[in-house]
């Protein structure tokens, strides 16, 4: 147990210098509102991203299952 101390101060050390930045959050108001078409935009391009990647696979699997058949 003795030799197990040094050991860990030594795999800490170089953690001990490292600065964490502080984040800037604020809790003001957006300085440019966005507009329910922005958003209605946004969310939509949002889960299309995600959910045509994924219909496609899925639309293509039986495709995918004779290919790795062979």
């Amino acid at each position: 147990m003795l030799r197990l101390a040094p050991t860990v101060r030594l795999l800490q050390a170089p953690l001990r210098g490292w600065v964490v930045p502080k984040a800037h959050i604020t809790a003001k108001p957006a300085r440019t509102p966005t507009s329910p078409k922005e958003q209605a935009i946004g969310l939509s391009v949002t889960f299309l991203s995600f959910l045509l990647p994924a219909g496609w696979v899925l639309y293509h699997l039986d495709n995918y299952k004779k290919s790795s058949a062979a």
